[in-house]
This record gives C-alpha cells, sequence and structure tokens, in this order.
C-alpha cells in the first residue's frame, strides 16, 4: 500500500482509503432515501479488519451514516487496532436532530462529542463540514467553523475539513472554515472539476490542503456490472434508488463508452475499480481515494489498485476521452 501526506494536515493517509457510508445501512433524510441496502454487520466487520491487514488505514465516516450505525462499526473496529495506527474521519452538516439547521454551533458541538462515542475514541483525525449549506446568506458558517477549530484547538480533532459540491462552494465557505483537508466527489464520470475555472485541485495544492475524493467508483456505474435489460432495484432506503444512471438507457450508453476502456485495461470487475481508482489518484499527489465497501472481498479489489503502477496522463487522456464522448 502506498501513503500520501494529505497537505498541510501532515495526516499520513493510504492512497486507496475506505468510504464507511454503505456499510451504515439504508436511511432517510425528509423522507427521501439517503443510505445503503445489501449491508451485513459481520461482513463490515470482517471488511474492516481486512482493510487494516491490507495497510489501509484511512477510514472515512459521518454522524448521518446509517443515523451513526457505521461510526458505531467502526468503533467496535477500533477496539481491535492501535488507535495511533488508523485515521479516521467523520462529519456533521446533514442530520439537525432538534436544532434549527445541522451547523447550529450547539447542534455541531453535541455531535462532535456524540461522534465520539459513537467511534469510542477521544479524538477524531478528520473532522469534516459535510457541505456548503449553511443556511441563509451562510447564517451558521462562522459558528460551525468556531466549534470546529475549537474541537481541534482542545485536543478532540486533529485536522478540519471541508466538503462541498462545486468549486464556487468551496471557494465561497473555505476562508472562513479554514479547512486543512477538503472532500469532493470526483471520478472519471464527474468533469466538473478539470475545467481550467473550476480547477479545485490546483487551488487546494497552492494553498496545501490534501483533498480526499469520493464516489471515484460512480456508486459502482463505472464497473459495467449491471444488465441493462435487468436494471437493478435497490432496497429501502438506498440513495441509489434516486440514481437515473442506472435505467436500462444510461446503462446502455455507459457500456458503450465503456468498451475501450475494457478493451484496453481488462473487462473484469477488479480491473475495472482498478482503472477508476488509479484514474482519480493519479489527479493529483495531494489526493487520496475513499471507495465504498460492504464485504472484504471488496476491500481486497480496492487495496490492489495501489500497485506501484500509478496512471499517466495518457491513461488519463485516454479514459476521459471515452467516457466524455
Amino acid at each position: 500500500m502506498n501513503y500520501r501526506t494529505l497537505g498541510k494536515s501532515g495526516i499520513k493517509a493510504s492512497e486507496i482509503s475506505l468510504g464507511c457510508w454503505a456499510i451504515g445501512g439504508p436511511s432517510w433524510r425528509n423522507g427521501e432515501p439517503v443510505g445503503w441496502s445489501g449491508a451485513d454487520d459481520a461482513q463490515s466487520l470482517a471488511g474492516l479488519k481486512k482493510a487494516f491487514e491490507l495497510g489501509i488505514n484511512h477510514f472515512d465516516s459521518a454522524d448521518v451514516y446509517g443515523d451513526g450505525h457505521s461510526e458505531v462499526l467502526v468503533g467496535q473496529f477500533l477496539k481491535t487496532v492501535p488507535r495511533d495506527k488508523v485515521v479516521i474521519a467523520s462529519k456533521v452538516g446533514w442530520f439537525k436532530g432538534t436544532a434549527p439547521h445541522p451547523f447550529h454551533p450547539i447542534h455541531v458541538r453535541g455531535q462532535i462529542a456524540q461522534s465520539l462515542a459513537n467511534l469510542g475514541t477521544d479524538y477524531i483525525d478528520i473532522y469534516y463540514l459535510h457541505n456548503a449549506y449553511f443556511g441563509d446568506n451562510d447564517e451558521y458558517l462562522a459558528g460551525a467553523a468556531e466549534e470546529v477549530h475549537r474541537a481541534k484547538k482542545d485536543g478532540k480533532v486533529r485536522a478540519v475539513g471541508q466538503s462541498a459540491y462545486d468549486y464556487g462552494e468551496f471557494l465561497r465557505v473555505c476562508p472562513v472554515s479554514r479547512p486543512d483537508v477538503i472532500q469532493l466527489q470526483y471520478s472519471a464520470l464527474e468533469p466538473q472539476y478539470d475545467e481550467p475555472g473550476s480547477d479545485i485541485f490546483a487551488w487546494a495544492e497552492k494553498q496545501g490542503i490534501g483533498m480526499v475524493l469520493f464516489g471515484p467508483l460512480a456508486q459502482g456505474l463505472l464497473l459495467d456490472k449491471y444488465d441493462p435489460d435487468n436494471p437493478p432495484k435497490f432496497g429501502e432506503g438506498d440513495i441509489r434508488a434516486s440514481n437515473t444512471g442506472f435505467t436500462r438507457e444510461e446503462l446502455l450508453k455507459l457500456r458503450e463508452k465503456l468498451k475501450p476502456v475494457k478493451a484496453r485495461y481488462g473487462s473484469s470487475v477488479p480491473d475495472l475499480v482498478k482503472a477508476a481508482l488509479k484514474y482519480a489518484l493519479a489527479r493529483s499527489p495531494l489526493a487520496v481515494v475513499i471507495p465504498g465497501f460492504k464485504n472484504p472481498r471488496q476491500v481486497e479489489i480496492n487495496a490492489s489498485a495501489s500497485d506501484g503502477h500509478p496512471f499517466t496522463k495518457e491513461d488519463r487522456d485516454f479514459i476521459r476521452k471515452a467516457l466524455r464522448s
């Protein structure tokens, strides 16, 4: 396993890390599905332990993943490994409980305490503000930022993180939230940060900010494992049910675009996982990826992308051309 330093945070993370959203299981927010179906706690824990054996040291969770269930599972795993050998991330910002807003300072303070309790630890390595929606006129931005930086000063948090969903959001909120690490959605199907006017990677590198890339497999769409003539039906509380990429029409379009990628890099699911993860990793030396998982086999496949043979610019250009045609 290869490791990268997440910018000025100084945190050394495995280039293939793990996103722990899926293991939280199904969940809802305002009646809409925001979780994942099909997870099994025993398999999830086995996957976490397998990851550690393979050199993966960075595990990314959030208060909202399974309404805390993901954090609880990560906490069970933490009891089996040396705490100082792993990097644990969590977040606040989508679940508001009885607060007027998820980023109300009192709520942020309470969620930090709750996440520490769920994880069974006295500090969180990276703690993110989970989005850039801080209320009208960013009403809660300054207060939320103050809380997470106070937690850092108090030793409850090692590094402050900021998650957002487009270039403009990062530029708007980061001067106030002052993150050490940012988290963004990035894959071969997500071109928004590759244009000169929205290159968050160049901006973050200039600032010395580490980057954590979520969704590098595009919820599995890049693996061409779904039959267009029998589109998947996801269980209750699964966010993928609202993704139009899983319709017959879109699956057929993507399958055609993936043909040259499969011809060059291999057609099996492990081959395509490696290609997708290497594509994302090649974008910046300050970035790591956090693909999801539900079992040890998926962890092994993810980890195999750290094989000492990174993608070149030619590889990235080839895949970009194929998928964005």
